[in-house]
């Protein structure tokens, strides 16, 4: 069985006979700098096939750090507290649908937004000229000014996590006293909206302010968010709380995907691996997206891998004609012919010619 590879333009043709001579050309062919820089922009270019056929007119990026455990003494590895294990640290960039637009693997002890610029930069150039509304969500570690003062630029209304601070907590000071009254049985919720310039910053932001209080807990759960969206204070907590999206899709490339299967001793061939992982999530998660009906589009990958394409068949072959018996308990008859239907019709249609 031979294997054709396209890295940094050059088709490599491998007879795959076993899982070390894989090991091998991924360390020899993959990690040279150019085929791993075509390796890493490999995504977005497929990404963009997708939206050439079916064009979008909002695209949302999610960025979030994870971590990829590690074993024995690989390089770049090393014991991270807040994980609790020794591990890499790597940095994704989600769209709205899943996809995963960008990613890189970072050595263990960096901060959780080191190298943001790197990962994010090449996907906002993709969408500069293509889309006019565009969002950007990330997580307190995302809030400095470096990123606010890119993504203005850049023309991305952006919501962001922002830690708190004595002179926030004061801005909000009425909601931070327990409501008077019997405390209910039900959560409370609570909004504020003002402009905030902290010390680093070149000019004043807004700010929204989210306090709950629960009941039985004696204080409140407040959150604050640096945003430049024009919308009412629960909106703008209702469009950042869907990032928690894009930590599911993070569990799912380790459930599914397996991206955190990252066992190479150099750090270069581990990067290469995370790629190779990027481009079989999104392979599966273009075929939920596109070719899955109504009712199942919402399954995960780890659901759509065990129960539309690993499963067993008994194959029947005759003289003219092959058949393939399937179970339906997974997956009804009717359903998987609308599968298929719906993957021939992703297929180019042929030119036809008109005639003089």
């Amino acid at each position: 069985m031979n294997a054709c590879w396209v890295v940094g333009g050059l088709a490599v043709t491998q007879t795959a006979a076993s899982a070390s001579q894989m090991g091998r050309f991924e360390t020899e062919v993959l990690t040279q700098e150019g085929n791993l820089f075509a390796l890493t922009g490999l995504s977005g270019r497929w990404i963009d096939c997708i939206h050439a056929r079916h064009p979008v007119q909002v695209i949302v990026l999610d960025m979030d750090s994870s971590v990829s455990p590690t074993f024995g003494e690989q390089e770049g590895s090393a014991y991270n507290g807040r994980f609790g294990c020794s591990c890499y640290h790597p940095l994704f960039v989600f769209n709205q649908f899943g996809d995963l637009e960008c990613c890189a693997l970072r050595p263990c002890n960096v901060h959780s937004a080191e190298g943001w610029r790197d990962v994010l930069e090449p996907v906002i150039a993709r969408y500069r000229d293509r889309v006019k509304r565009r969002y950007f969500r990330a997580d307190a570690a995302f809030a400095s000014p470096e990123v606010y003062e890119f993504l203005e630029v850049e023309g991305y209304a952006y919501a962001i996590r922002l830690p708190a601070n004595p002179v926030l907590q004061r801005r909000i000071g009425p909601l931070l006293r327990r409501p008077v009254g019997r405390p209910p049985h039900e959560v409370r919720r609570f909004y504020a909206s003002f402009r905030y310039q902290a010390q680093t910053w070149s000019h004043s932001r807004r700010v929204v302010a989210k306090v709950k209080w629960h009941p039985g807990e004696l204080y409140p759960r407040v959150g604050f968010l640096v945003t430049d969206l024009a919308r009412p204070p629960e909106r703008v907590v209702a469009f950042y709380n869907q990032r928690g999206t894009a930590e599911q899709w993070i569990r799912e490339g380790k459930n599914a995907a397996k991206w955190t299967r990252l066992s190479c001793r150099s750090m270069r061939a581990n990067a290469v691996r995370l790629q190779l992982h990027a481009l079989a999530y999104n392979l599966a998660n273009f075929f939920r997206t596109l070719v899955l009906p109504d009712e199942i589009e919402r399954w995960s990958l780890t659901t759509l891998r065990e129960k539309v394409v690993k499963i067993r068949a008994k194959v029947i072959a005759h003289a003219r004609y092959t058949v393939f018996q399937m179970a339906e308990v997974a997956v009804s008859r009717d359903l998987f012919e609308r599968i298929l239907a719906m993957i021939n019709a992703l297929r180019p249609r042929p030119v036809v010619r008109c005639r003089a």
